[in-house]
């Protein structure tokens, strides 16, 4: 009897035990990552630069909204928020509560399409179907139906009115310590909302530093931001792969980016050109599938300096 049931006994335990962990502890374990970007014409001051993203909102996250609260501490030179604040149509006040901190900084945002759409429920294992097929968000997919709308011009009401710039397919600026800070941001690729050509032409020629946002990282984003010469792109909308195999890393990304750049620093070459892509795992999780594995919830402080 106990060589017949004590494998299949042990493994259940232990996929039991690990799902506790991923949905107990390691989903409201929140971290903040710390990196160094090189991209900063020479003779500037370092900036720092807090990126939020896929917060993913949902009543009663308490935690989620103290943690948010507390790195406004960090006293950031300005604040990028990827998009994904909304898994809730009741979620803007308490998003807008955790995030007031730090609207008191420069800011600026681009949403993704958890904040105009709410979630459905969906089988996990259709990610990874999609990552076979190619076939991603409305990439591809037949459009969404019987959607909830969320209530996301309240969430950019909100922020206007604390003064972050509005990045959906436009330019913007922030002046910062003295500095001119051009944005160019676009809306979400993954429900096809962006428009490149609305944006086109390269980093902001009069301004101090130039950078560029978006939500999700999809290739055909990625290629016309380097071939610009952007010199930094920010995203968010992976997760970091959110159910992580540990010493393997993620198995999908949600959209058309490799696996080995879904979450962290990297690199993204197109039109002779390379830029820097940091691509944050986020903090929260589609309030449906309310897990992570090998993949802590997470904001990024980026400390932008001068190119060597």
């Amino acid at each position: 009897m106990r060589a017949r049931y004590g494998v299949p006994l042990g493994i259940t335990a232990a996929g039991a035990a690990g799902i506790a962990y991923a949905a107990g502890f390691e989903v409201r374990s929140f971290r903040l990552r710390r990196i160094t970007v090189p991209v900063l014409p020479r003779g500037m001051r370092p900036l720092r630069v807090l990126q939020v993203s896929d917060i993913h909102m949902v009543g009663g996250q308490r935690k989620k909204q103290r943690w948010l609260q507390s790195l406004a501490g960090l006293r950031p030179d300005f604040v990028i928020n990827t998009g994904d604040n909304l898994s809730d149509p009741e979620g803007v006040p308490e998003t807008l509560d955790a995030l007031g901190p730090l609207m008191e900084f420069p800011g600026a945002y681009v949403f993704g399409s958890n904040d105009y759409y709410g979630p459905k429920l969906r089988n996990p294992a259709r990610y990874l179907f999609e990552k076979a097929s190619g076939r991603h968000g409305l990439n591809g997919n037949a459009p969404a139906v019987g959607v909830i709308h969320n209530p996301w011009e309240e969430l950019r009401d909100g922020f206007d009115a604390a003064g972050w710039v509005n990045l959906t397919n436009t330019r913007g600026n922030l002046k910062v310590e003295g500095y001119d800070i051009a944005l160019t941001g676009l809306d979400d690729p993954h429900i096809k909302r962006d428009r490149y050509a609305e944006v086109t032409g390269g980093p902001q020629e009069d301004a101090d530093f130039s950078l560029a946002v978006v939500h999700a990282p999809y290739l055909r984003v990625l290629d016309a931001f380097t071939a610009d010469r952007y010199p930094l792109i920010l995203a968010g909308h992976t997760h970091g792969g959110q159910l992580c195999i540990p010493f393997y890393g993620a198995l999908v990304t949600n959209c058309d980016i490799d696996t080995k750049r879904v979450k962290g620093l990297s690199t993204h070459q197109a039109g002779g050109h390379r830029s820097y892509l940091h691509v944050s795992a986020g903090c929260g999780t589609n309030r449906y599938t309310p897990v992570r594995f090998a993949c802590p919830p997470e904001s990024t402080l980026l400390t932008l300096v001068p190119r060597d």
